[in-house]
């Protein structure tokens, strides 16, 4: 690790690139992602096999086939655990996944049998938590399938209105399951965010946008909807935004 003190920091990045600009700026772990457009999802083998070629900290890398809600076909559950198997065999440090059921709450028969298929990798809950009816009662659920940590905003869209669930959370998780706080944390926000919830494992993603390198332009097609501009933006890790967000969090 890059330090001893905590809160400890996980970096989500979006490719190698990001990857490398996370480490570089003294993060602790990273989450790898593609399209954090979406919310992430899994990475193509020739980037985690990039990334284990390059990386100096441990990576999880999220298994999730697709954007949208986490109520997946028996096809897309197949994917998930053959990737999670393809993970396994790489020797990644991590996966980061998430089922739940249509009434919203964890799937246990899946998350059980992801977190077997991992084995003997990390697994965390990526925030499929921050979309359940009952967080307590879904806490208790990942622990019983042998989950190892839980990634949440305290289910809101930032961490410092979440902050009161987050406190309650790793109060009830104590020593058998790890809270992994996010949302919006910014160099502003996240030293008070770690002194009231007692957290010590943070996660942000620190991104900005520049401009594509591209100097031939076609205005008439994009490829992702009708913001055809997104062709020419690169959405990427600053690794000067992440240095600061860290120092900030350790002066808590």
């Amino acid at each position: 690790m890059p330090g001893n003190d905590l809160p400890l920091v996980e970096i989500c990045v979006e490719g190698i690139d990001g990857l490398v600009a996370a480490q570089s700026a003294g993060a602790d772990r990273v989450e790898l992602c593609a399209s954090l457009v979406e919310g992430g999802i899994t990475p193509s083998l020739g980037t985690v096999r990039a990334a284990l070629a390059v990386a100096r900290i441990p990576f999880h890398v999220i298994i999730r086939p697709r954007g949208g809600d986490f109520l997946y076909s028996e096809l897309e559950f197949g994917s998930m655990l053959a990737d999670v198997a393809a993970m396994r065999e790489l020797g990644v440090a991590g996966v980061v996944v998430g089922c739940l059921d249509a009434g919203g709450s964890i799937d246990e028969a899946r998350m059980g049998a992801l977190v077997e298929a991992a084995r003997p990798l990390a697994v965390t809950c990526h925030r499929a938590f921050d979309m359940t009816r009952d967080p307590a009662e879904a806490l208790e659920a990942l622990i019983r399938c042998g989950v190892g940590r839980v990634l949440t905003s305290g289910q809101r869209d930032r961490a410092e209105d979440g902050a009161g669930l987050l406190a309650q959370l790793v109060r009830q998780a104590g020593d058998r399951i790890i809270i992994l706080g996010c949302g919006a944390l910014a160099p502003e926000t996240v030293a008070g965010v770690v002194r009231d919830t007692g957290l010590t494992e943070i996660h942000f993603a620190a991104l900005r946008d520049l401009p594509s390198g591209m100097q031939w332009r076609n205005p008439h097609v994009g490829m992702g909807g009708d913001d055809v501009d997104r062709e020419y933006r690169m959405t990427v890790t600053d690794p000067e935004l992440v240095a600061r967000t860290i120092a900030a969090a350790r002066r808590a």
